[in-house]
């Protein structure tokens, strides 16, 4: 059975992932904080690819601060989200801010402390849901979508 299971894998490639990371920045008033991409121009939260040699925790932590100025510490992981076109895992992490000041970055036009109302309003579904997930306290969850909805929760 071993010798079948490794050569079917070698008949096929494997499929390929990235990680990426992002922090879900609770203030202590319950604001959110997000940014709207440089790129894109969508609304969305601080995070990025997960470097080789860094711990997740680790990972939003750098993300975080080098897209809005501001420090964090890392409570919990609160969801793990696939993008199934692009072949994104995402590990979300609420988040306290520590320190810093928020400004834009060279991947972020703007920063801000958003109401859960305004997170719904200027996010698409995949990505405020990531938000609105790390408020309810049931996680982790687990959850799926194509890039535009979802198609699975857990």
């Amino acid at each position: 059975m071993l010798l079948y299971m490794s050569q079917s894998q070698e008949a096929t490639p494997p499929p390929l992932h990235s990680v990426s990371v992002a922090g879900v920045v609770v203030r202590e008033d319950g604001r959110l904080l997000a940014i709207r991409r440089a790129d894109n121009g969508t609304w969305e939260l601080p995070g990025g690819i997960l470097e080789l040699d860094e711990t997740p925790e680790a990972g939003v932590a750098r993300e975080v601060l080098e897209e809005t100025g501001i420090h964090v510490e890392v409570d919990e992981l609160t969801g793990v989200y696939k993008n199934t076109t692009r072949g994104i895992v995402a590990l979300v992490f609420r988040c306290k801010p520590s320190g810093g000041t928020e400004r834009p970055s060279s991947e972020s036009t703007a920063v801000s402390w958003l109401t859960p109302d305004e997170v719904a309003e200027r996010m698409a579904e995949v990505f405020a849901i990531r938000l609105l997930d790390a408020l309810d306290g049931n996680g982790p969850h687990v959850r799926s979508h194509d890039g535009r909805k979802l198609l699975s929760a857990h």
